[in-house]
């Protein structure tokens, strides 16, 4: 599984931005997929993610009610769509793909580079 990020940019205060991930290889073994975020000195969080099959969402307490995911799975395509975005927002963020054959495997993409001025 091959996942590529894109969206990312720099935005003011309250603005939004819509990010992308494409999957491609295997896709049909995605149990899952995610969005993290890593800002500098800090670990990387899960900011949120959604179930393939039903399309079951979760999201960090810091981005409910403003970040909304989903997912084009005939695209094989999920989004992240971030409103009234805060500096603290400012961080990489990756699309993740869990991948259940046989066992666990996590992909990851390359990240791309979300900075929101004040």
């Amino acid at each position: 599984v091959q996942l590529v990020e894109s969206g990312g940019g720099l935005v003011q205060a309250g603005g939004s931005l819509r990010l992308s991930c494409a999957a491609s290889g295997s896709t049909f073994h995605i149990n899952r997929m995610g969005w993290y975020r890593q800002a500098p000195g800090k670990q990387r969080e899960l900011v949120a993610s959604i179930i393939s099959v039903g399309g079951s969402t979760n999201y960090a307490d810091s981005v409910k009610g403003r970040f909304t995911v989903s997912r084009d799975n005939a695209k094989n395509t999920m989004y992240l769509q971030m409103n009234s975005l805060k500096p603290e927002d400012t961080a990489v963020y990756y699309c993740n793909a869990v991948a259940v054959v046989g066992g666990i495997t996590n992909y990851w993409g390359q990240g791309t580079q979300v900075t929101v001025s004040s």
